[in-house]
């Protein structure tokens, strides 16, 4: 199943450099194992926001659940979920 997700990333202002650094660092290495894996499909990032549009391609609603729930920075993201499908005028044959 595929879903648009935007999640807008609000860190708190008082959160020590150090540790926003190691929760950033985590939840690159997280959402590019993602990316390989297929599950993250696309990911683009909203000029001038702390902000993105995503594809992903999970199993269920569960399963998406799980994934974002297992991001470093879900504590501190706004996330809104819209469930997509392949649109029969499409012409990528990878669109499910």
């Amino acid at each position: 199943m595929l879903f648009q997700v935007e999640m807008t990333v609000m860190i708190p202002a008082d959160m020590p450099a150090e540790t926003a650094a190691e929760i950033k660092a985590r939840e690159k290495d997280y959402a590019q194992e993602l990316q390989r894996s297929g599950i993250w499909r696309h990911i683009w990032r909203h000029a001038g926001a702390y902000k993105n549009t995503s594809i992903f391609d999970c199993r269920d609603n569960q399963h998406l659940h799980d994934v974002l729930t297992g991001l470093p920075l879900f504590p501190y993201m706004q996330i809104d979920v819209t469930p997509i499908c392949r649109h029969p005028s499409s012409i990528r044959e990878d669109d499910r």
